[in-house]
């Protein structure tokens, strides 16, 4: 019996109609390149990242992991004073792309919104992208970006106590990873992490990703081209490590205070659900929000929808209050 999907909330049911004249729920590996050179993912322009003068901009290249390609980051920093003597809050952001796609000028804008509420800078990583760059190469990019961005946070205005690392779909499960990893490593410990539809699990399984198949932006076919391309035939088998695919982390004790948010018609809900419960049982300081009827990284593609802006409230309220303790 075919499952029945949840429905999509009425106002993002419309734009999603429109918006799958562009991106279709199922990307398949032979539709990787085309899909890289397609408008969408050229990201903001210098003159959108300034946010109307807000920000000032800097592509900053820094040092990658041992023995690999230096990597870039996207730094922008509030062009008003700072509203007191302690430095800015840093929001570290990681770019979705189901693993395969985007750069880091794509989805900055989210984060921009927050920083401009909360006067906070904002730095954006680039990664190499699977299939040519798999695991481990994405998440040591994440983690060689974050370790630099501590140790010059005071060089960029920003707070080394307060850095929150923020992610996105497949920059959702590198950010949780990357936790994992700081962790693990004993590395800076972030004020928080935000993992927003978040790609956790590479066993493409659950119930929402069987109910949501053909359907919203990202579906389960989507999904299993992504973690193909970071695991190539180790996806869905016994040995993947949770630093590919956080789900699969059988320790989740010591993690900093997580957020975490999906809609409830998003192939990956399930998978969000569970680990924010497997937080609390360890332990964790986490909060979940799940949007009735959103899709897959809605608040992204229909900026303007009631749900959206809903989420991008709610998405300030907690960074507002986590960085006031």
């Amino acid at each position: 019996m075919t499952p029945v999907p949840p429905p999509f909330d009425p106002e993002l049911a419309v734009a999603l109609r429109a918006i799958n004249q562009v991106v279709p729920p199922g990307l398949t590996p032979d539709q990787i390149l085309p899909a890289r050179q397609s408008p969408a993912m050229r990201g903001m322009t210098d003159a959108e990242l300034t946010m109307d003068g807000a920000f000032e901009t800097e592509d900053r290249t820094v040092p990658g992991p041992e023995g690999a390609p230096d990597i870039s980051l996207l730094i922008c920093r509030p062009t008003a004073p700072a509203p007191g003597p302690r430095p800015r809050p840093v929001l570290y952001y990681t770019h979705g792309g189901g693993m395969v796609l985007g750069n880091n000028r794509v989805g900055v804008e989210l984060p921009l919104t927050w920083a401009r509420e909360l006067g906070a800078v904002v730095v954006s990583v680039e990664y190499r992208l699977a299939p040519e760059h798999p695991h481990p190469a994405p998440v040591e990019d994440v983690y060689a970006g974050l370790l630099w961005t501590a140790a010059h946070a005071g060089e960029l205005g920003g707070d080394p106590e307060r850095i929150v690392t923020a992610g996105t779909s497949a920059g959702g499960a590198l950010t949780a990873a990357l936790g994992l990893l700081l962790r693990d490593r004993e590395g800076p410990r972030p004020a928080g992490q935000m993992l927003l539809c978040a790609m956790l699990d590479d066993r493409n399984d659950t119930p929402s990703t069987h109910q949501m198949a053909g359907l919203g932006v990202f579906d389960r076919t989507a999904n299993e081209t992504g973690w193909s391309a970071l695991l190539g035939e180790r996806r869905g088998g016994p040995d993947v490590s949770p630093y590919a695919a956080p789900a699969r982390a059988e320790d989740l004790t010591g993690l900093p205070p997580t957020f975490l948010d999906v809609g409830s018609a998003d192939t990956l809900r399930d998978e969000v659900v569970a680990f924010a419960a497997r937080l609390w049982q360890s332990g964790g300081d986490a909060e979940l929000h799940v949007w009735p009827g959103g899709f897959h990284s809605f608040p992204g593609f229909a900026p303007g929808a009631t749900l959206s802006r809903s989420a991008r409230v709610t998405q300030v309220d907690w960074l507002r209050r986590l960085l006031t303790r």
